[in-house]
């Protein structure tokens, strides 16, 4: 993403622990203007739908007067729908925040992980906050008078860290619109971090793909958004980029079981052979090697309305945050040593959650990398379920894949790194960890 490209403007992020004696209040907030003229505005805290965070309370106060008006329309009935799409550029849906961690200690301190680094978890919930206020932008008319669509998170392409991120460094994030479909859009955010000791332009530390889909708040049906027109010779590389991922996508639908069911039965069988002697001769089983089942980890909670989001449902940066969080674990558990997060393979978003849902996470290590032993990679899928004990049911609601390796001065620590293999003990296993290799190597382009 070209960021010298029509700067956007830059929301700086603040810590949200209230100072007591600091009675600054926001340029645009009139809720405790002393002059009765202006017009009285619920203060931010207290508006519905809003997951608290430090970058969710600066998006909201950056765009409230959009986000008002939007709430007023959505609880009017008789708002039309958008008549005329609208032709929109990148640059007119670009946004930054701004994380002044070298100056604000109490924000750092919400921020750190116990390595002095950005904790992933948290900055999973800002992508995701930052990539709907960009969707948002880019689907609403000028005027903020017709019905407005209900923009959800349909899946995560692709999220990669590819330098660690301080948190002592002021921090980046910068995101727009790079391709549109008939009702679904592509969003691209760079996390990026001054260089220390260097004169050089900020460096990026973490790439971002979400796709968002659009619906009709009203009918719940698929709705058209707003054309893009990429005006860079970067912009349309992106564009091109995206439209690409779309079609793969779109032309490998459910073929990943086909290839198994039609030509990969041997290799369904090899994945197999080994579990198969963990089940049936566990005394002479590979010691290097573990089942999948026994990495198997997970926890549950009660999905409360302080994480809902502006339509009510489950804020899905919530749920990536907690995916995450169980993902590392499942993976310092496995592996022994504290891990390193790579990437976040892909997510889905598959049904929406509700307040009141009882979610329930489950994690596993899928499959492991060792060919280089000194960097080897662990394949986490987490997958969440509502569960209905009232209706005797449970669906799938997510699934998010993660990977991570072993943090370096783990290693240095520790007489050498040794991943163990781990092998399907029944086919939905060996189907499931063939279907997500092949799918990672589309992603490659293998």
């Amino acid at each position: 993403m070209d960021l010298n490209c029509s700067s956007p403007k830059t929301i700086p992020v603040f810590s949200t622990l209230s100072n007591p004696f600091n009675t600054t209040t926001y340029d645009n907030d009139t809720s405790s203007s002393s002059d009765p003229s202006l017009p009285k505005r619920k203060p931010i805290n207290l508006w519905p739908g809003m997951y608290h965070s430090p970058a969710t309370t600066a998006l909201w106060e950056a765009r409230s007067k959009t986000f008002e008006k939007l709430l007023d329309i959505m609880t009017d009935d008789n708002a039309p729908p958008q008549s005329e799409l609208l032709l929109k550029t990148p640059s007119q849906s670009r946004t930054s925040l701004l994380y002044n961690f070298s100056t604000d200690y109490v924000l750092r301190e919400q921020y750190r992980d116990p390595w002095n680094d950005v904790r992933i978890g948290k900055l999973l919930e800002d992508l995701d906050a930052l990539a709907g206020t960009i969707s948002v932008k880019h689907c609403t008319d000028d005027e903020c008078t017709t019905r407005p669509l209900l923009l959800v998170t349909a899946s995560v392409d692709k999220i990669v860290l590819k330098k660690p991120i301080s948190v002592d460094i002021d921090l980046k994030i910068v995101g727009a619109v790079i391709w549109v479909g008939k009702s679904s859009i592509e969003i691209q955010l760079e996390v990026t971090q001054t260089r220390e000791g260097s004169d050089d332009s900020d460096w990026v530390a973490l790439t971002a793909n979400f796709i968002f889909v659009a619906r009709d708040s009203k009918t719940g049906k698929a709705a058209p958004v707003n054309r893009l027109s990429p005006q860079t010779e970067k912009e349309k590389s992106l564009f091109e980029e995206a439209d690409t991922r779309y079609k793969l996508r779109r032309n490998n639908r459910g073929a990943n079981k086909k290839e198994i069911e039609n030509g990969g039965i041997n290799r369904l069988n090899a994945l197999l052979a080994e579990g198969r002697i963990f089940c049936d001769m566990p005394a002479l089983a590979d010691r290097d090697s573990i089942l999948l089942r026994d990495t198997r980890l997970e926890n549950s909670l009660i999905c409360q309305p302080q994480q809902r989001n502006i339509h009510g449902r489950i804020f899905g940066g919530f749920l990536m945050h907690r995916a995450f969080e169980l993902a590392y674990s499942t993976a310092y558990a496995f592996a022994g040593l504290v891990p390193y997060f790579l990437e976040v393979d892909h997510v889905d978003f598959l049904k929406p959650v509700d307040v009141g849902d009882f979610l329930r996470l489950k994690s596993c290590v899928l499959y492991t990398e060792r060919e280089n032993p000194d960097h080897p990679s662990i394949n986490i899928e987490v997958v969440a379920h509502v569960i209905r004990p009232e209706f005797r049911s449970s669906e799938v609601t997510n699934t998010f894949y993660f990977v991570f390796t072993v943090r370096p001065e783990a290693k240095a620590t520790s007489n050498g790194v040794k991943i163990r293999k781990v092998v399907p003990g029944t086919e939905e296993e060996a189907r499931l960890i063939l279907e997500r290799k092949d799918a990672k190597a589309l992603q490659l382009g293998e």
